[in-house]
């Protein structure tokens, strides 16, 4: 059986350009990055040059990147990192402000501070998903030292406005993170002073999210910002996060980051995210115009090029994608972290779902390696899966036709 996977949010395949930069750092170049014979300076000279790419991708400074082994990391860094420093050097009570749509990488890190005696607030959004710039002009104190607001939900690909929040926390004096996971390479990143990210001071990237392997991340710190180190050791990563790098992944992180800025800048049409908006475009009206009582979520504000929520009322999500997955498609219910949760996703109930339209909800995140048969071969069997479903649905009552 052939198979389809169209859950890359949940993690990408690994580029085979990427696998092919990463190979002789298994094999061959198999140094330390901190030694100083040729064997550990190739390997530095390796992990200089992965920085610098990421850094050409982000438009900013190699000595903002701080490579680390993936999102969950990086968040709790940016979270922990700032807000430690803040008490070390105050007594004054903090304040964190977040959102109720973050990964929970994000929710249980503010979670957790908010054990440690630091005020949290988690700002609602609106039923299309997007966080409004008002309700954080309303939240911010005095007191509040770090915002951190997803700029593209990994359940529904919406797209914060995240220019207008940073800037907001930017003039009220508080530093601002953006776990940015789902945007690296489908957005361009700009960091530069004259960029769109210009107030960002924290931003979080996966590899396993960039078409580079699970295990490596990045998260960019602006210079000016004062960063507490969680881990303690060795002086690595400019005394910011210590232990030994992970060369063979950080040389995949870079290549995949250069193959990305390649698909932001020079792609043709075909083959650049506009491409992958089409492919996603026409699974959504192709499952619409087949399933009656479906819907997606988010359809209505800015979306990532490859994400698609679509609910389907009277089927259990984790129904519809076993029955996918027995045909040879793969999608996933939400979040690849929360596979097996018995509660409704977080986001979609924040969004204003009921829990029964929640969890009849499905991911479609298509990646570049989706092709057009694949779209048509999927269109064929979701119509057909959730036929079968609902005819076993206890609250499934289709409408019989008139008599004439």
């Amino acid at each position: 059986m052939r198979r389809i996977y169209m859950d890359a949010n949940a993690t990408t395949p690994l580029l085979p350009e990427v696998f092919a930069a990463m190979h002789p750092f298994f094999l061959e170049h198999y140094g330390n990055a901190s030694s100083i014979h040729q064997q550990g300076q190739h390997a530095r000279a390796a992990v200089d040059h992965a920085r610098d790419e990421i850094a050409h991708l982000l438009h900013c400074r190699t000595s903002e990147i701080v490579f680390t082994s993936g999102g969950t990391e990086s968040d709790n860094f940016a979270l922990f990192g700032t807000v430690t420093s803040e008490l070390s050097a105050t007594k004054e009570k903090t304040h964190v402000i977040t959102t109720s749509i973050e990964h929970h990488a994000v929710l249980h890190a503010a979670a957790s501070l908010e054990h440690r005696n630091i005020d949290v607030t988690f700002l609602p959004c609106t039923p299309e998903g997007l966080i409004e710039p008002a309700s954080l002009i309303a939240a911010i104190r005095p007191n509040t030292k770090l915002v951190s607001v997803m700029l593209a939900n990994n359940e529904t690909g919406v797209v914060q406005p995240i220019a207008a929040l940073a800037a907001i926390a930017h003039a009220a004096g508080a530093l601002f993170h953006t776990d940015a996971v789902q945007a690296g390479g489908k957005l361009d990143l700009d960091l530069s002073p004259k960029g769109a990210l210009k107030d960002v001071d924290l931003l979080t990237l996966s590899g396993h999210k960039l078409y580079a392997p699970k295990g490596i991340g990045i998260l960019f710190v602006r210079r000016s910002v004062r960063l507490n180190p969680m881990f303690h050791g060795g002086s690595h990563e400019r005394q910011r996060r210590a232990g030994t790098e992970n060369v063979t992944g950080i040389v995949g992180l870079g290549k995949a980051a250069s193959l990305a800025q390649t698909w932001l800048t020079e792609d043709s049409p075909a083959d650049g995210p506009t491409h992958l908006a089409a492919l996603r475009d026409r699974l959504e009206q192709g499952i619409l115009a087949q399933v009656e009582e479906c819907g997606v979520n988010g359809g209505g504000a800015p979306r990532v090029s490859n994400t698609s929520s679509i609910f389907f009322d009277h089927v259990e999500a984790e129904a519809l994608v076993i029955a996918l997955d027995l045909k040879g498609l793969s999608v996933s219910g939400g979040s690849a972290c929360q596979s097996g949760a018995t509660e409704p996703s977080h986001v979609l109930t924040a969004m204003g779902l009921s829990a029964a339209r929640a969890r009849a909800s499905i991911r479609f995140s298509l990646s570049r390696l989706t092709t057009e048969e694949e779209i048509s071969e999927a269109l064929e069997l979701i119509p057909a899966a959730v036929a079968r479903l609902r005819e076993l649905s206890p609250t499934w009552h289709r409408q019989e036709p008139a008599v004439v």
